[in-house]
């Protein structure tokens, strides 16, 4: 998928002479937290979050730096301090040139992005332009459509099988001796692990499956040293 698929459009924006005061409404009336900045011909020049917000002299938050510091860290950055902790406008607090992505970029890049830059939201630029935003919302919305999917019309047990033990097989953790036996989409699942987050691996590959409509787990656990075993807790159970 791409941006252009799950950006929101027409975005809430403000300006640079935005009062902060009718930012900070604005966000909390539309429960958003985060702004494009734009200018007068809709280019995008910054973004204003709730981050902008936390070292305020208004509540007492902004920061208190002992003097002998204050001579380390220059007259520049204490200045610049002291604007983003009192500014009354949107450019005097917010971030310049924020990272944008188009609206043909794929998800998963936008997503090592947000972790990159730890942000939660990345404005689409095209042509100069502001097309929309992708935040952490708009992913997870995708992820709730997607798990709403049109069942695949192919799912008989063999595609399920082939389907599971390929996923399975071009992984590392791939069970020892994995084997997938289906029967009226119920799966079953056999092998061998040495670490019991490999068996969660394997579950979750099975119901991610198109047709899959339960999985039991068949799968030993084997400490590598003493080579003792122990039994799914499936199995355990029904051996009890």
């Amino acid at each position: 998928m791409r941006a252009h698929q799950i950006m929101t459009r027409n975005v809430l924006t403000v300006t640079p002479d935005t009062p902060i005061v009718d930012a900070a409404t604005l966000m909390l009336n539309n429960h958003v937290s985060g702004l494009p900045v734009v200018d007068g011909a809709g280019k995008l020049i910054g973004i204003v979050t709730e981050g902008d917000f936390l070292r305020r002299a208004e509540v007492g938050t902004q920061r208190r730096r002992p003097k002998w510091l204050q001579f380390f860290i220059g007259t520049g950055r204490a200045g610049a301090d002291f604007v983003r902790e009192r500014g009354r406008k949107v450019g005097e607090v917010m971030t310049p040139d924020p990272f944008t992505v188009g609206e043909e970029t794929p998800l998963d890049e936008i997503v090592d992005a947000m972790e990159k830059h730890h942000i939660k939201r990345v404005p689409v630029v095209e042509r100069g332009r502001l097309a929309g935003i992708v935040t952490r919302v708009n992913l997870m919305q995708a992820v709730v459509n997607l798990a709403h999917e049109i069942p695949d019309p192919t799912a008989s047990d063999d595609h399920i099988r082939d389907r599971i033990m390929r996923t399975a097989q071009e992984t590392a953790w791939c069970p020892i001796g994995f084997q997938v036996t289906v029967r009226n989409g119920a799966v079953h699942l056999h092998g061998v692990i040495v670490d019991e987050r490999a068996r969660q691996a394997a579950i979750v590959a099975a119901e991610n499956t198109a047709g899959v409509k339960e999985v039991h787990d068949h799968i030993c656990w084997v400490d590598g040293y003493s080579g003792y075993y122990v039994e799914s807790e499936e199995d355990r159970k029904a051996a009890s």
